[in-house]
């Protein structure tokens, strides 16, 4: 298989470091946005330093600044966005169209996978208020990409098992209770704040009407263990065995 240039966009965050790690490991090109917003945070500085020290390249691009962007892009084949998408209601939909507009003008990327990493925003037209958005934003940014006639991968992660699995879903914690569980109903439990209210939700289509399971892989997509067969799977129980 060839070697690609890919452009990591978001690369300190939680999906990003990964994704650089790994780009680096398998031998790609590996590029870096260094974005001038991040100010004087240091810890940030400092992963992008390291990705240098690795072998990494760092671009200085800026959203606010449309030329940059496109210079970034044009020195790149692949473009993988990873900025975050948990804050509700983000202006993050707003960065990846300005990026989009970067990577329809500079012509030359040859794959685009733009920051998803979730449920299959697709299938989610009947999801629930207020945490629907979060879907509906997915989508302005595919048609856009699919309007540019921009090359595009969407992965479709579903729930990090990290994030879901080890509290057994309990919203506001990352290790399993042990005191009380909750048990989820019908979405509409009242006495949430925002983000208690789209997590809810979400358990209720996961769970409930089983949105991850309830379908067949379509024409044009593929599951990711048969893409990559030699990557060694960890089965749910003995995930679970680390907490124990």
């Amino acid at each position: 298989m060839g070697k690609s240039k890919v452009l990591v966009v978001g690369g300190t965050g939680y999906i990003g470091r990964r994704i650089v790690k790994a780009s680096l490991a398998e031998g790609h090109e590996t590029y870096v946005l260094q974005r001038p917003e991040i100010g004087l945070d240091i810890d940030k500085l400092q992963i992008l330093l390291s990705f240098k020290k690795q072998g990494a390249h760092l671009i200085e691009g800026s959203f606010n600044d449309h030329k940059s962007l496109v210079d970034a892009v044009k020195q790149v084949d692949v473009v993988i966005c990873t900025m975050s998408g948990v804050h509700f209601r983000s202006h993050n939909i707003l960065l990846q169209l300005k990026l989009v507009e970067a990577i329809k003008e500079a012509g030359n990327v040859k794959r685009f996978l733009p920051s998803e990493f979730g449920m299959d925003p697709a299938r989610m037209g009947h999801a629930l208020e207020p945490g629907r958005v979060t879907f509906d934003e997915k989508m302005v940014v595919r048609k856009a990409i699919e309007e540019a006639n921009i090359p595009f991968t969407y992965v479709i992660a579903n729930c990090f098992a990290g994030y879901f699995v080890g509290n057994l879903s309990q919203l506001g914690r990352l290790t399993p209770p042990k005191d009380k569980v909750y048990l989820y109903g019908d979405g509409n439990v009242k006495g949430f704040d925002l983000a208690g209210q789209v997590g809810v939700g979400h358990f209720y289509h996961i769970f409930y009407e089983g949105c991850l399971t309830n379908f067949e892989i379509g024409e044009g997509s593929e599951e990711a263990s048969k893409l990559y067969p030699q990557v060694e799977y960890t089965r749910m129980d003995d995930y679970m065995k680390i907490y124990v």
